[in-house]
């Protein structure tokens, strides 16, 4: 039997207990015991596998773990606190001194910071490149480059990146290819299938898709996994098993989630793009964005993410924003709630003006995150807002 992508993320489930529950039980433990000396002692040689302590594995987090592996058609994976946890161990884990990152230029506003203040510190740098020059993207390569990061669709102009191209490119200089698959969940794309090494994922975001929890996870290749579970194992950024239990709750559902958040943002994103106060709208399914064919050929649908700008600049867009009244005006996005969020003073606020620019956000660009409200319902109150 190969169950479907729907099948796996319900009936992936850790071995029951003696009281044969139904629903995988909290493992609420810091630790576990052992049966004798010699049980011990071989599972800390790890001559079986077994938890030991929560901070190495957990039941719970083994099961959020097996699940995303088997949705992402990955090898393996490691769960971590937080999203940047995750993002922050994935190239610490496999980067020394003296390394080069190639990285599309749009990326998550933490994950700049990591890239221009933290890494420095290792005399680790990086160079970035523009989504749509691959070309670019390869003259960039240095005989100390180590591996090529990407977001697609990006955050916050949803924009999409090649991912065959990239996987291409990275398998023939013999480069680490690691993406960033948060917007697009493993529901609408799966990475590794064009070329990717390692997936990351905030499960922060529509993992949970209740703004409940913070998790972050990466998944992939066996032998890179174990180089990751030592450093994670070593350094600490664990997974709750509180957390894990909650995601892999959450992950019965994701793909009916996403559908309707899919169908939500499309709806959306045509009606803005025919709104006279609207300067321009972006969302991977409509065919008016730049990569609007590329987007149907990595994943199943849009995302729930739409970027757009207000007629009027700053002013307009503050505005804008203060007249939302059923909407929520926060910087997470995923939720089953629409969230608005102004990416130049919040998300991006660290990236200077021009940084900024280069990646498509404007003083007056919105990111939109569309929950699961009914659809007439998020319109009327952006519509609203708009018109005052």
């Amino acid at each position: 039997m190969n169950p479907k992508f729907e099948t796996q993320a319900i009936r992936t489930q850790s071995e029951r207990s003696q009281f044969l529950e139904h629903s995988t039980p909290l493992h609420l433990t810091s630790s576990f015991v052992f049966e004798d000396a010699e049980d011990m002692r071989a599972s800390f040689a790890e001559e079986k596998e077994r938890n030991i302590y929560s901070r190495f594995t957990n039941p719970n987090t083994t099961e959020f773990v097996q699940k995303v592996v088997q949705m992402e058609g990955a090898e393996d994976g490691v769960a971590f606190a937080t999203g940047m946890a995750a993002i922050y161990a994935t190239f610490v884990a496999f980067l020394n001194a003296g390394d080069h990152i190639i990285s599309a230029r749009a990326v998550f506003g933490s994950t700049h910071t990591l890239f221009t203040k933290y890494l420095p510190k290792w005399n680790i740098t990086n160079s970035y490149f523009a989504i749509d020059d691959l070309d670019g993207a390869a003259a960039l390569i240095q005989p100390n480059t180590k591996c090529i990061y990407v977001e697609s669709p990006t955050n916050p102009g949803v924009d999409i990146v090649d991912l065959s191209a990239l996987g291409a490119l990275a398998k023939k200089h013999g480069l680490l290819f690691i993406v960033d698959n948060c917007f697009a969940t493993p529901y609408l794309q799966q990475p590794i299938k064009f070329g990717a090494d390692l997936v990351i994922h905030s499960a922060t975001k529509l993992m949970d898709g209740q703004g409940r929890v913070l998790g972050g996870i990466t998944v992939g290749k066996k032998d890179l996994i174990r180089e990751l579970y030592l450093f994670a194992k070593n350094t600490g950024a664990s997974m709750s098993p509180f957390n894990a239990w909650v995601l892999s709750k959450s992950l019965e559902t994701l793909s009916l989630r996403v559908d309707r958040h899919c169908e939500n943002a499309l709806q959306i994103a045509a009606r803005l793009e025919q709104h006279p106060s609207i300067n321009w709208v972006k969302y991977p399914f409509l065919k008016s964005h730049p990569q609007f064919e590329l987007a149907k050929k990595q994943m199943l649908k849009g995302g729930s993410i739409i970027a757009f700008e207000v007629k009027g600049g700053l002013e307009a867009g503050r505005n804008f924003i203060n007249a939302i009244r059923l909407c929520s005006l926060s910087s997470n996005l995923g939720d089953s709630r629409t969230i608005i969020t102004h990416p130049a003073s919040t998300t991006h606020s660290k990236l200077a003006g021009e940084d900024r620019l280069a990646v498509g956000i404007t003083d007056g660009s919105i990111r939109l995150s569309v929950g699961l409200e009914h659809p007439e319902d998020i319109w009327n109150d952006i519509e609203n807002a708009l018109h005052q």
